[in-house]
């Protein structure tokens, strides 16, 4: 075994057939894990994405999102039973170790190169313990260590006014900005709330802003939230909710479909957040509340999200 270091990894292996990856995140909650690898390529790597959903027993769930790799999957070990084409790559050991989280990786000839080389060198992998160098028809394997990071997803809502604003714009501009200062902007999801409610400013949608960070850093994202929103806001009505964790509560999807589809109260919502536990802050008013929560529960199902029910009550 060789550890090495992104650097490192750079430096050894400087050949026309490494693909660094462009960066690589680890989310834990508990014994759930999610990793987001951002691959070299676009479409091309929907293959890997392939062979790891179907061969991987420690992966729950894989999706594609341009060159974004999202797996779900759960601590523990299950060794993989290589094949060409068939059974070529994927994950065998998950380990969380303190502040570290551990990824086992394992490929036939080009999988295994990807298997360490191109992700060792990614950024967000802290080094890499280089069990066999893959290429050609050897199999290649590698550990990839990254820190350990949460999953916290902020529900926005109304920002805008009848003649001004666009709350998916600033919610965007936002987490730019905060990428800017060094947090971990995963994704911006437009969920479409109930067409005909009297309070809307005219699309009526609410935004989920994803984010991946250290534990120790989850409060300083929250306030910078707020004192950005004061700071740009163009209402006396917006809101934020805030998710920690990988899994979305039944009873939270259960709400904001029902948010989609007909009226609700701003007490109802605050009757819902306080059962889960989730908290909701008036930033400058409380209208707001409503579809800051509606926003959290759809914010992994983006094709019910957009979904408008034209149902009048």
């Amino acid at each position: 075994m060789e550890i090495l270091k992104p650097d490192e990894l750079r430096e050894k292996f400087d050949d026309p057939w490494i693909a660094p990856y462009e960066k690589v995140l680890t989310m834990v909650d508990g014994d759930n894990v999610e990793i987001v690898e951002y691959h070299p390529c676009i479409s091309g790597s929907h293959w890997l994405l392939n062979q790891y959903r179907n061969n991987s027993e420690l992966i729950d769930s894989a999706r594609r999102d341009g060159n974004r790799h999202f797996y779900k999957c759960h601590v523990g070990r299950a060794p993989l039973d290589l094949k060409a084409s068939f059974n070529a790559a994927g994950i065998d050991e998950i380990i969380v170790d303190g502040d570290e989280v551990k990824v086992t990786h394992a490929g036939l000839a080009g999988a295994g190169v990807g298997a360490g080389m191109c992700r060792g060198m990614g950024e967000g992998v802290k080094y890499i313990e280089l069990l066999d160098i893959g290429g050609g028809s050897k199999v290649g394997r590698a550990t990839v260590v990254t820190p350990k990071l949460e999953k916290v997803v902020i529900g926005v809502d109304d920002t805008d006014v009848k003649d001004a604003g666009a709350t998916w714009t600033m919610a965007h501009n936002l987490g730019v900005e905060l990428a800017e200062e060094g947090y971990e902007y995963l994704d911006h999801i437009i969920v479409q709330l109930y067409p005909h409610n009297p309070h809307k400013t005219q699309n009526c949608v609410s935004i989920a802003l994803t984010f991946a960070v250290e534990s120790d850093k989850k409060q300083d994202l929250i306030d910078r939230v707020i004192e950005i929103l004061k700071r740009d806001t163009l209402s006396d009505k917006t809101a934020i909710a805030i998710l920690e964790g990988l899994d979305i509560p039944p009873k939270l999807r259960e709400y904001s479909i029902a948010t989609k589809s007909g009226m609700m109260e701003v007490e109802t919502a605050e009757k819902v957040a306080e059962e889960l536990n989730i908290p909701l802050i008036a930033v400058t008013g409380e209208q707001g509340k409503v579809g800051a929560l509606a926003a959290l529960g759809l914010y992994d199902d983006v094709e019910e999200a957009v979904k408008a029910y034209d149902k009048k009550e």
